[in-house]
């Protein structure tokens, strides 16, 4: 019964239908030919109960809130905010590409919308320096996923959504990984570019640099309103959502005019849209994680791969495991919903902290999303820049080097994937 599950997603993967009709059409098999006594409604049920959770609410408040700033004018202010600091170093153009893409993550949540805010105005600019077009694209796929882990996050609302953590305390701990994962980078970058002697651009005056904090003090203010809301108890996540959206509003459509009110049902259009795909893929998943219980899936993999009384690395490392290669070939929300359920109960009989394990799940969600073959970070750049699949991939090594290293660290000591959490909290 799985067997048939994995093999009717796997083939229609493989030949490219619709993500929903493999997690649909699969249990719907099942239940023709094993389960003929159990009515389908139950199944159509399932679809309609995966999209109604309260804290899914915050998704499409968090699509609309980034789509609004990606129109107007936030990124490019903390694009130049971080350039007027760094810019002058070995690798400043990529340090700022990927300290703007955690800025921007700090607002959107989402690592496509940060892939078109950020690489956008920072991808020519990189190639004139002598990045080339493949490292380029390759730290601007990378430091999107950021996004993923600096709060607010769509795939930590998932997760909490899922499992029942506290989404507020997985937006806090988010925040000490974020910023590990952009320290490397910005090393890495720093070698390469005194490596490959790439130009530097001259160093700004102080009067720049004043200039330049007070252009992006207001888009610094959403960090504030998310976590400072939520850390307060003045907001909940999903009504932290609601603010960001207003606060993005009064900033792109009141203070800076980016944007008219005409604008705006042009925006909101497609973040319906997108909000659609994602309800739609979330539902879907639904179904297909509720048939995966009615086959006692969650226990053969306790029994057959977790073994008896397994400790707290192993499970973590399976669950690394899982979801790396999983987010590589389906979407992080579809994956959290079907595999995340079978990790909690084991995950706490071996004494994990449910924050702890949402934070590997979401870095493998995020290393996912630039993995080759089906990353939507990949197909994302590939066509914003109009570049060839291998031209976006190629030089993606490095920075999947360093995803991996971090997962170690998180695996194996705790209180760094937690730091930011226990210091707040």
């Amino acid at each position: 019964m799985v067997l048939l599950l994995l093999v009717i997603l796997f083939v229609l993967l493989v030949t490219g239908a619709p993500l929903m009709l493999g997690l649909l059409l699969g249990p719907l098999a099942v239940l023709a030919i094993y389960m003929p006594d159990i009515n389908p409604m139950w199944l159509a049920q399932q679809i309609s109960s995966g999209v109604e959770v309260f804290s899914l609410l915050a998704v499409p408040m968090f699509i609309f809130g980034a789509d609004i700033m990606s129109v107007g004018h936030t990124s490019n202010r903390l694009l130049d905010l971080v350039n007027t600091f760094v810019g002058h170093v070995k690798g400043g153009l990529a340090i700022t590409t990927a300290a703007t893409c955690t800025f921007f993550g700090a607002i959107s949540g989402s690592t496509q919308a940060t892939v078109v805010a950020v690489g956008k105005p920072m991808y020519a600019k990189m190639v004139d320096k002598g990045y080339g077009e493949s490292q380029s694209l390759a730290l601007i796929i990378n430091a999107a996923n950021i996004a993923l882990l600096i709060p607010p996050s769509v795939v930590m609302v998932m997760y909490g959504v899922v499992t029942g953590a506290s989404v507020g305390e997985l937006f806090i701990a988010g925040i000490g990984p974020g910023l590990l994962i952009l320290a490397f980078f910005a090393i890495y970058n720093y070698i390469d570019a005194k490596k490959r002697n790439i130009p530097v651009t001259n160093k700004t005056t102080r009067e720049e640099k004043i200039v330049a904090l007070k252009k992006a003090i207001l888009p610094l203010g959403f960090p504030g309103i998310i976590i400072g809301g939520i850390y307060s108890g003045l907001f909940s996540p999903t009504e932290a959502a609601a603010a960001s959206v207003l606060y993005a509003l009064i900033l792109e459509l009141v203070i800076y005019k980016s944007i008219t009110i005409k604008d705006v049902p042009k925006i909101a259009l497609s973040s319906g849209i997108v909000t659609s795909v994602v309800f739609i893929l979330v539902a879907a998943g639904a179904a297909f994680a509720w048939m995966f219980s009615l086959a006692r899936l969650p226990q053969l993999l306790t029994a057959s791969i977790l073994g008896t009384d397994p400790s707290a690395i192993k499970i973590l490392a399976i669950v690394s495991i899982f979801f790396f290669v999983a987010c590589m070939f389906v979407d992080q929300l579809v994956a959290i919903i079907i595999l995340a359920p079978m990790f909690v109960g084991p995950a706490a009989a071996a004494g994990i902290d449910p924050i702890h394990l949402g934070i590997i799940v979401t870095l493998q969600s995020a290393i996912g999303s630039a993995t080759p073959p089906f990353g939507c970070n990949i197909f994302t750049a590939a066509a914003v820049f109009n570049k060839p699949y291998l031209t976006v991939v190629r030089r993606a090594a490095p920075y999947l080097v360093i995803f991996l290293i971090i997962s170690v660290i998180m695996i194996m000591f705790p209180q760094v994937a937690l730091v930011s959490r226990n210091l707040l909290m």
